[in-house]
């Protein structure tokens, strides 16, 4: 019965809200905010008491042999070199084991990919050393993400995991992430969604989620990418669907590229420049000089 109360009591706190983002000297996963990072959870469990039962069963067995065939209790050892009925036990069990692993590894690896339908679609783009985020459903904006510094800091906010322009999703509906890089290889990783997709040049990975609850969900760059790689936090705002259609409509405004602008010409060449609102669009002339 106290055993009983005692697990009860450890699974308790470690299933609360306490643990619903990364705290200090925090054990065991974040809350998941979807099903696919339960069913992760799920599986590590799984595999956790199989890995317990085999570590346990082959300590026993050396304790065992060690006691039992010492030279002392067994002065005259056996002879024989073969059982066939052990060797085909202890070939066939591990492969039962390493099946029963792999289904679910192998199905919830799929079902991590893709999914049958999509609500939406957003692009990340990894850069040194920040991201940048296009929606191409909701009037094909894009901004960039950079972390803020730390004197920059307000009351409440986290360092090292607080950006000036979060991702920005609806709750309750199947996102797809089409994730690349501009320079290097970066890696898109938010614990709680059970989602970390490498960034990679020259190729689009894919993944998706479906957050069940609004609220702020983060991350950071899990793939070695240069100095800046520890500066590189994701940060990812789920609002209810009415609320985000509202921040849609305006971000549509602040982000959105003005087609409407005029070409700037210079004198001796002419060149259109794109003009968009972004803070960090660079603009570079050459004049050619014949």
């Amino acid at each position: 019965m106290i055993m009983k109360y005692l697990f009860g009591s450890i699974f308790a706190f470690y299933s609360s809200n306490l643990f619903a983002s990364a705290n200090d000297w925090q054990l065991s996963f974040q809350n998941p905010a979807t099903d696919l990072m339960q069913e992760v959870i799920d599986l590590h469990d799984l595999i956790l008491i199989m890995m317990t039962v085999i570590t346990l069963f082959v300590l026993f067995l050396l304790f065992y042999v060690s006691f039992r065939f010492s030279a002392k209790r067994n002065p005259t050892p056996s002879t024989t070199t073969h059982n066939t009925i052990l060797e085909v036990l202890w070939t066939a069990l591990p492969v039962v084991i390493l099946v029963v692993m792999a289904v679910p590894s192998f199905k919830l690896l799929y079902k991590q990919e893709k999914s049958d339908s999509y609500d939406m679609t957003v692009k990340v783009i990894g850069h040194q050393w920040y991201w940048e985020y296009e929606y191409p459903d909701h009037g094909d904006f894009y901004f960039e993400s950079y972390m803020i510094q730390d004197e920059d800091l307000q009351e409440g906010d986290l360092r090292l995991l607080t950006v000036d322009n979060p991702l920005v999703i609806p709750a309750n509906k199947n996102v797809q992430i089409l994730i690349t890089a501009g320079d290097v290889l970066h890696s898109w990783a938010v614990p709680s969604m059970g989602i970390k997709t490498d960034a990679v040049p020259g190729r689009l990975n894919e993944t998706w989620v479906n957050v069940k609850e609004p609220g702020t969900y983060r991350g950071q760059c899990s793939e070695i990418c240069g100095t800046g790689h520890g500066f590189m936090p994701v940060v990812v705002k789920v609002l209810p669907e009415n609320e985000f259609m509202a921040w849609a409509n305006e971000a549509k405004n602040n982000y959105a590229i003005n087609e409407d602008i005029q070409p700037i010409t210079s004198s001796e060449n002419e060149e259109e420049l794109v003009l968009s609102k972004n803070d960090v669009l660079k603009l570079e002339f050459e004049e050619n000089k014949l």
